[in-house]
C-alpha cells in the first residue's frame, strides 16, 4: 500500500506541474486501457502517447491542475482534479475530473476519467 500511496503521490505531483506526457511514460503500463466518460476505450500505450501528445500540443495556456480529493484501495487510486487551462480551440475549460486508475506492478493498467460539464 504504501508503494501505491508514493506513487499516486508521484503522479500527482508531475501532473500539477504541468508534466501529463513525462508523468504518463512512467507510471502507464504498455497495455492500458483508458477511457473517457461513455466514449470507447483506447487500448494500449502507443495509441494512449499519441493522443495525450496531441492534447498537450492543444494546450496554449496552463494556468492549474489541483488534486481535491485523494482516495486509494487494493491497486485502486481516485483522485477528484479541478483543472483549469486554455484550450487552441474551445477556450477556456475549467471543470473538475475524476480519474479512477487500476494498477498491476507498479503501473496503471486501466484509467477511467469522468467529468461533467466544462464551463468556460
Amino acid at each position: 500500500m504504501k508503494m501505491l500511496i508514493e506513487k499516486i503521490g508521484d503522479l500527482n505531483d508531475m501532473i500539477m506541474q504541468n508534466q501529463n506526457v513525462e508523468a504518463f511514460e512512467l507510471f502507464y503500463h504498455e497495455d492500458v486501457c483508458t477511457q473517457v466518460n461513455d466514449e470507447n476505450p483506447v487500448l494500449g500505450k502507443k495509441l494512449n502517447r499519441k493522443i495525450r501528445r496531441k492534447e498537450r500540443e492543444e494546450i496554449i495556456e496552463f494556468r492549474s491542475a489541483k488534486p481535491i480529493k485523494v482516495t486509494f484501495g487494493e491497486q485502486t487510486t481516485m483522485v477528484e482534479w479541478h483543472l483549469n487551462y486554455v484550450h487552441k480551440t474551445k477556450g477556456l475549460r475549467c471543470y473538475t475530473q475524476v480519474a479512477v486508475h487500476q494498477w498491476e506492478n507498479g503501473t496503471i493498467i486501466e484509467e477511467k476519467l469522468f467529468y461533467g460539464k466544462q464551463t468556460n
